[in-house]
């Protein structure tokens, strides 16, 4: 597999994820470490310029997801 696959799968991990549970992942649970760790992983990346291109759109979506998600939990 390659590098490009597996971002692609982590990519579509964590979208799945925050669509089936109606959140982000979290720091306090250990299950979720991997996806947020990735997530701060990439946000890191994008900041300093090296999230390759045809990453950082994919990426932009996912970090809307996140707000999004942010925002109506906030109100629960």
């Amino acid at each position: 597999m390659d590098q490009e696959t597996r971002w692609q799968n982590r990519y579509n991990e964590v979208v799945a994820f925050i669509e089936r549970e109606h959140r982000n992942p979290s720091k306090h649970r250990l299950e979720e470490h991997d996806m947020l760790n990735w997530l701060k992983a990439n946000r890191k990346k994008m900041n300093a310029g090296e999230l390759k291109s045809e990453r950082v759109e994919k990426f932009k979506e996912l970090l809307v997801l996140i707000e999004e998600n942010k925002h109506k939990n906030q109100w629960v």
